[in-house]
């Protein structure tokens, strides 16, 4: 019985020291593949990579002759990552750098307990905290860099967003435009203050201060923001604080958010909106005559996104060659690829729809990196991509709109309307809420079953009808 427990403790030791070496942060020196130059070089970068989170780092290497490497392309790194006989002088000194610097990270993860990816780069690049920790403004600035950095553009300005909002309300209720905030005067009072501002009707200003007036000479009035748009704002001050009490930067016991229990600030949450359509008006979307090629040509993207689970037109301009196969696609969501390391492709079956809709428009180059349609060029920055997937987007919108009323479905359709309509109507066919979640790529079914716009009054009688089909 004794050695039965000398051997139970030993397994949960060795258990506890295998989680701990994967919770220990790892670094790597890899291409930054994304922003590659013109001189066809990638930045080199210092990735870390903690709890299944990565944060990447510029390098920046002096070579004797005081020329600087800062990226490489990816033929002379693979010559640098494999040491050869009689290689060029440059190699030996960039690998022998380049371990130095790997060296260094090493070192300062094994100082920092407990680790975080804020410490780790104070130290990493020699930027010490603000003498002013407890400014909001200063944490917010130093999240908009840091996601820049790492190309995560659509959450920087999200981030940049709420910040104004922030700004807007302290300018509101002081008449100053605010330098500071500190973490410790955003109470729970003070959120619901900044909601109900947020809310109500404000006057619209001209660029001077003034009041814009209507045409019978009385203040214009600017309608306020839904509280599903003030979640929005506030998830990223939310992060903030998460952010700043894990880095040790503020106490864990001024923290405003919470829930009714717990009589702290709740956050709204968006209304359910029913963004799926019915059978029939799918029916009549696909069928509408399109009076232009514009209209056309949007109808196709947004069915191609339809069948192909209610894909998002972000991850459709982001299709490469090398993503599909004969009857099928295989790819990583765009959205979380660089903030969950371990996520399963998605996978989606080609329906013959999917496939005319690929040859119709598909791009000639036949390389396996190339895009499969003409939306995005490899040579376009990460702002470039951005800005062309939003533009794209709001191309479908725009069409499918004007078509979709023409034919009397709805003029407030979108992409979205695809997502949600795939999913709707694959449940209502009999697929199981875990096979549309895995289609979705949604980590949580609780978010699968927002997608769900309900059963239709026949369905339900049908339901019904068959419990007594004994």
């Amino acid at each position: 019985m004794l050695c039965s427990c000398y051997a139970m403790n030993y397994l949960c030791i060795t258990i506890f020291n295998i989680m701990e070496t994967i919770r220990r942060a790892t670094t790597q020196i890899v291409l930054d593949t994304r922003n590659k130059r013109a001189n066809e070089t990638l930045p080199l970068k210092l990735r870390v990579t903690y709890d299944r989170k990565s944060r990447v780092y510029g390098i920046k290497i002096k070579l004797e002759d005081n020329t600087e490497v800062d990226s490489l392309t990816v033929n002379d790194f693979e010559c640098v990552k494999k040491q050869k006989p009689k290689e060029p002088e440059k190699f030996t000194t960039i690998r022998e750098k380049l371990s130095i610097i790997q060296s260094e990270a090493r070192e300062i993860i094994k100082k920092l307990e407990p680790f975080t990816f804020e410490a780790f780069r104070e130290e990493f690049t020699g930027k010490k905290k603000a003498s002013d920790p407890g400014n909001v403004f200063f944490k917010y600035a130093e999240t908009i860099k840091e996601l820049e950095q790492n190309n995560q553009l659509g959450t920087a300005s999200s981030y940049d967003l709420s910040l104004k909002s922030l700004k807007a309300y302290i300018l509101s209720t002081t008449g100053k435009l605010p330098e500071k905030l500190y973490f410790k005067d955003i109470t729970i009072n003070w959120l619901r203050r900044y909601e109900e501002y947020m809310v109500s009707d404000k006057p619209d200003l001209k660029k001077d201060g003034t009041t814009r007036k209507n045409a019978d000479g009385t203040d214009k009035k600017k309608s306020g923001l839904t509280r599903t748009t003030v979640g929005i704002y506030l998830r990223p001050l939310r992060a903030i604080f998460n952010t700043a009490i894990e880095a040790n930067e503020i106490e864990k016991s001024i923290y405003p958010f919470g829930n009714k229990k717990n009589k702290k600030y709740v956050i709204p949450k968006g209304q359910k909106v029913k963004k799926a359509l019915t059978r029939e008006n799918l029916k009549k979307l696909f069928q509408a005559v399109a009076p232009t090629q514009e209209q056309s040509k949007a109808r196709d993207f947004w069915f191609f996104s339809y069948t192909c689970n209610g894909m998002n037109i972000k991850d459709i301009c982001f299709l490469r060659n090398e993503n599909m196969e004969a009857e099928s696609l295989s790819f990583y969501r765009e959205k979380t690829k660089r903030t969950t390391d371990d996520q399963p492709p998605v996978i989606v079956t080609l329906t013959d729809y999917a496939k005319a809709i690929i040859e119709k428009y598909r791009n000639p180059d036949p390389s396996p990196k190339a895009f499969v349609f003409p939306i995005l060029c490899h040579t376009d920055s990460e702002l470039d991509k951005r800005k062309k997937v939003q533009g794209f987007t709001s191309f479908i919108n725009q069409q499918i709109k004007k078509l979709a009323g023409s034919v009397g479905v709805t003029t407030e359709i979108s992409t979205y309307f695809a997502r949600h309509s795939w999913a709707t109507l694959a449940i209502q066919g009999g697929a199981s809420i875990e096979y549309v979640s895995e289609g979705l790529s949604h980590s949580d079914i609780k978010t699968t079953k927002g997608y769900f716009a309900g059963f239709a009054d026949t369905t339900k009688k049908a339901i019904q009808e068959g419990l007594m089909n004994f």
